[in-house]
């Protein structure tokens, strides 16, 4: 699985303003739900959970918000850039301004850990991470997302 197979134009969105944490797992759960609040509701609760664990932030202004959950059936990714990055609680004390979110059925253990090692490799590379802040809107933000390959496989 690709992580372009989770992602729709429609969940990119350059220039978001969430005052907070709070209110920016909100704004993911909702891209992600596409207007089902019942699956907006298990998608935040998922992400706050996996938050209380330990922050998703990586480092270098990037977090990856994730959740699993039993009442999900499919599932989809949302990547926002804020407008002013804020506390994520991130290793490295940066503030985030780069997210890309995951919402995923509780089976997707395997893919799951896929998907976040595939993240986890985009956003390593630092040029990669510029492009990303530097794109002029949504479409390209998109296009860049879809256009990104992972590595070869170490061996």
């Amino acid at each position: 699985m690709h992580l372009l197979d989770l992602l729709a134009p429609a969940r990119v969105v350059a220039g978001a303003k969430p005052p907070g944490k709070k209110r920016l797992l909100e704004t993911l759960a909702q891209l992600l739900a596409e207007g089902d609040a019942g699956r907006e509701r298990l998608i935040f609760d998922s992400l706050c959970q996996r938050e209380r664990l330990g922050s998703t932030a990586l480092g270098h202004g990037v977090a990856i918000p994730h959740g699993r959950s039993p009442g999900l059936v499919t599932a989809s990714g949302a990547f926002v850039r804020l407008t002013e990055a804020i506390d994520f609680g991130a290793p490295d004390g940066q503030p985030v301004d780069l997210l890309f979110a995951l919402a995923v059925p509780e089976h997707f253990t395997q893919q799951h850990l896929v998907l976040l090692g595939q993240l986890a490799e985009m956003f390593g590379n630092a040029a990669f991470r510029q492009r990303l802040r530097d794109a002029a809107d949504s479409e390209v933000l998109y296009r860049l997302l879809a256009e990104w390959r992972p590595g070869p496989a170490a061996g």
